[in-house]
């Protein structure tokens, strides 16, 4: 990661106005960028401005610097290792990821990528969700997916969050598959990109039920929260920050 970059990133946290006042620029390939897994069949993109407007957010309310516009990558692609983030959305059955694409994904996140998995019907054992733990069962059979408890980091890497939100509330709570003390998939069935997309006239596309407005701030607390814990880790995990935290939520 661009060291510059990074200094943002903590800056951000903590609070500081760095990367708005400092007077170098950081270039646009430091910048984050919103990146969206196209796979085959199914519906990879049932939320096409979803990504957009939370970059918008990201941009408004954190340092970090990012692009707005997102970009799509197919899980075999070997520039997938240039995002540290990939979203991957749906709301349908979809067939099996190839051999190629299985191992270059699963190369990603031993590698340091981060996935966040966004089931937008929150059926349990149909159709997305049936196909989404087929999958990761084949990227790492001996790793099933487990709650993430309340005190992970992803709760409170910006925000501080007592559960999981979305556009809809099926489950109160985030699965993933954790490798050597890091979060390499994050898996939310409760359609985190329903509860941000806006239609280019500046309309929220889906309503947000039952919380209303409420529950959407908080769906885009918890996906800038995703964002941070991807670019900072456990960071966090360190209490001495927990200050500048309590802050934040004034």
């Amino acid at each position: 990661m661009n060291l510059r970059f990074f200094i943002c990133v903590i800056c951000a946290i903590c609070g500081s106005e760095f990367s708005h006042h400092n007077t170098f620029a950081i270039g646009d390939a430091s910048k984050f960028t919103f990146a969206q897994l196209q796979y085959d069949g199914g519906n990879w993109n049932p939320r096409p401005n979803a990504g957009k407007r939370l970059m918008w957010e990201l941009i408004k309310r954190t340092s970090v610097e990012a692009h707005i516009d997102i970009v799509t990558i197919r899980p075999d692609d070997v520039n997938i290792f240039e995002y540290p983030f990939v979203y991957m959305s749906g709301d349908q059955e979809f067939p099996p990821l190839s051999d190629e694409e299985i191992g270059n994904l699963k190369l990603y996140l031993e590698f340091g990528g981060t996935l966040l998995i966004d089931d937008c019907i929150g059926k349990s054992d149909f159709g997305f969700d049936k196909s989404v733990r087929r999958e990761i069962k084949r990227l790492f059979p001996n790793k099933p997916l487990e709650k993430l408890p309340p005190e992970h980091t992803v709760f409170k890497s910006f925000y501080l969050l007592n559960q999981a939100y979305g556009r809809i509330m099926g489950k109160s709570y985030l699965e993933g598959i954790t490798i050597e003390n890091r979060t390499v998939i994050i898996y939310s069935q409760n359609d985190l990109g329903g509860a941000w997309a806006k239609d280019p006239l500046g309309k929220w596309e889906y309503e947000v039920i039952p919380g209303g407005e409420v529950q959407r701030a908080m769906a885009f607390r918890l996906g800038i929260n995703i964002i941070m814990y991807t670019l900072t880790g456990n960071y966090k995990q360190d209490q001495v920050h927990l200050p500048f935290i309590l802050k934040r939520q004034m």
